[in-house]
């Protein structure tokens, strides 16, 4: 039995778990996926997303192959839908990783583009390796809870996708259950790691007003109003080609929800919409940090603190 996610998968030899990446041997279950880096590239920290983690720098970012979830709307289901060996990958050990990090002179390191909890002792091994590199995680949050405390003792910063928020979403089109998500998400907070989440809003599916509400109540009640909620725009992909775009309205609408049950930082995502990924000053108003897709200037932010009126914000830097 693998216990990395809530799915718990009894693997027969030869056989794979739900993820693609455990495989069952004689007596034992093997990472297949080790190493295995199928893509990599140099990012804006601004697209994991992350906004209050480094504003305006660069992050070197890896993805390997597999997931534990089943979403209908995966925009990488060319990576994390295929097991290990049924698409080309390159084997880059901990060591190179790190050492083309030292090189390139990159001090943070993001895993992302497929689920990067199944990577779990790769991930690991690499900050074994470099504990002094700061990891970045975005994630779907499918994971137990002791291999969750043991990658926060490692990461740094977190990017969570919340799908939806009801479990009849998340089992019908993400293969998942709302709850363990939801328990991973505090797990992570509590653990002190800086956490900011992705709410991808779908036509019919998660847009609606109650559910929104519910959503931005559980971030304020059980997390923070000061966590970071990003609403991301909806485009058609992998197996629900069928359903829109989400309008902008929606997005606004959503974000406009979140600030009035008391988020104190909410950004809509994947459009250019006005003003809606600046960040401003909870206390005075101050517009702090302006956005214009990955173009970030920062206006008013004196370390961690608003210039104008000295608050202590949010912001890691």
């Amino acid at each position: 039995m693998c216990e990395l996610c809530p799915h718990r998968c009894r693997i027969h030899v030869n056989g794979f778990g739900k993820c693609l990446a455990r495989k069952g041997e004689e007596e034992k279950l093997i990472a297949n996926n080790y190493g295995k880096v199928s893509s990599f590239c140099v990012d804006p920290v601004e697209k994991k997303p992350l906004y209050h983690y480094y504003p305006k720098t660069k992050i070197f970012s890896v993805g390997g192959i597999g997931c534990n979830m089943f979403c209908k709307h995966c925009q990488n289901y060319a990576i994390s839908m295929s097991p290990a060996g049924r698409r080309r990958t390159t084997y880059e050990s901990p060591e190179e990783i790190v050492a083309f990090c030292r090189k390139e002179k990159f001090d943070a390191i993001a895993f992302t583009y497929n689920e990067p909890i199944i990577w779990f002792e790769y991930i690991m091994d690499i900050m074994k390796e470099a504990p002094d590199l700061r990891c970045v995680l975005v994630s779907n949050g499918l994971i137990c809870e002791e291999p969750l405390r043991e990658l926060c003792k490692v990461t740094d910063a977190m990017n969570i996708d919340i799908k939806g928020f009801t479990e009849e979403f998340y089992m019908t089109v993400c293969g998942g259950h709302l709850a363990d998500v939801m328990r991973s998400t505090e797990i992570v907070n509590q653990e002190g790691v800086h956490l900011e989440l992705t709410y991808l809003v779908i036509p019919g599916y998660n847009d609606s007003e109650k559910e929104i509400e519910e959503f931005s109540s559980w971030v304020r009640d059980r997390l923070s109003p000061e966590t970071p909620v990003h609403f991301s725009r909806f485009h058609p992909d992998f197996e629900m080609m069928d359903v829109p775009i989400t309008p902008v309205e929606t997005l606004l609408r959503c974000r406009d929800t979140a600030m009035e049950c008391g988020l104190e930082y909410v950004y809509v995502g994947n459009v250019v919409a006005d003003d809606s990924s600046d960040t401003y000053c909870p206390n005075c108003g101050a517009l702090v940090i302006r956005r214009r897709g990955y173009s970030v200037e920062i206006v008013a932010l004196n370390g961690d603190r608003c210039s104008q009126c000295r608050e202590r914000m949010h912001i890691k830097r």
